[in-house]
């Protein structure tokens, strides 16, 4: 996996659109892929997983019981919108919207979750948003590439400007490449360019959810909570699965004084994806203590503890909730 965040955390999540391979056939496509769950060792996973394939009017289209690693197939696939969904462990373990434009290939999707025992299966890495290798490049491209990832995890982001610029010369419709260089340069501290960027990914995949979470998130760390609003809604207009996105929606409301919006998006961050955004309970408990409203302040901060025992000023956490807790 090959996701970085510009901000906070490490990307990661689905396969967000389709890439298309072989010939269809009699006008329609056949929709294959794999689906893998990772899940820590001695973890006990469901035997079995439902591939859900939906229409774009939520008709389901067809459904298919399927083991970890193995392959799913669809067949008759016409053009238009379409959605995946995964269940198991009897809920709906992800989602992923996808178009297909054309039915003179076949589509390949492949799926890929990480358990997580306290809450469930979570986009792979930072339970937000999820994507394995879209663009399909040639292997010139593929070869900068994998060296631009390789400097950039040693910190030489200068490196890997240098050869994710060549990709993108090279293919300016390659999206994965310019997300990719929107990242590098926002770790050199170059927001003006790594913006620049982003928005070029989103000129090539409008669509594309990483380019758009970053996007979002570095409009928040310039206090461009306006604009953060609009992308990061967009976002999970498509994806509500992406609790990063839902985080930092409610963030910006709550710097542009609208809590009301701000709450649910929180709560929302926090319920997807406990462990990552648990410091949504943290904002949810300055927001209610600001307006007196000390006992919800206090079971935030329980909840915010519950899964995070170690932070450091849980003595003072704790003394607020002795003192404010509602019996």
């Amino acid at each position: 996996m090959r996701r970085y965040s510009p901000c906070l955390a490490v990307l990661a999540g689905f396969l967000f659109a389709a890439s298309a391979f072989g010939q269809g056939k009699g006008g329609s496509a056949a929709l294959i892929g794999t689906l893998t769950i990772k899940a820590k060792e001695g973890t006990k996973l469901p035997d079995s997983f439902d591939v859900v394939l939906y229409r774009s009017d939520r008709t389901e289209s067809g459904r298919q019981s399927v083991k970890n690693h193995e392959t799913y197939r669809f067949t008759g696939i016409s053009s238009g919108d379409w959605e995946l969904a995964i269940e198991g462990d009897g809920r709906t373990l992800g989602r992923l919207k996808f178009a297909i434009n054309s039915t003179r290939s076949d589509v390949r999707q492949d799926l890929e979750l990480e358990w997580r025992e306290k809450s469930g299966p979570a986009a792979t890495n930072a339970g937000t948003i999820s994507s394995l290798d879209l663009y399909k490049r040639n292997p010139e491209n593929d070869s900068l590439m994998k060296q631009a990832l390789a400097e950039r995890a040693k910190k030489n982001y200068a490196g890997a400007v240098k050869l994710l610029n060549q990709v993108v010369a090279a293919d300016a419709r390659d999206f994965e490449a310019w997300t990719d260089l929107g990242n590098a340069l926002f770790a050199q501290g170059n927001q003006g360019e790594a913006e620049k960027a982003f928005r070029r990914a989103l000129q090539e995949q409008p669509s594309y959810p990483l380019a758009l979470l970053n996007l979002g998130k570095l409009n928040y760390g310039q206090k461009n909570y306006d604009a953060a609003i609009d992308i990061l809604s967009q976002l999970v207009a498509a994806h509500p699965e992406a609790a990063e996105a839902h985080r930092f929606l409610g963030e910006s409301y709550l710097r542009v004084k609208k809590g009301s919006k701000a709450v649910p998006e929180l709560e929302e961050a926090a319920r997807l994806d406990p462990e990552n955004q648990a410091e949504a309970h943290l904002s949810l408990a300055a927001l209610y203590d600001a307006a007196n409203l000390k006992d919800r302040a206090a079971a935030e901060y329980e909840k915010f503890l519950a899964v995070k025992p170690n932070y450091a000023d849980k003595k003072a956490l704790e003394k607020y909730i002795r003192d404010n807790k509602k019996l």
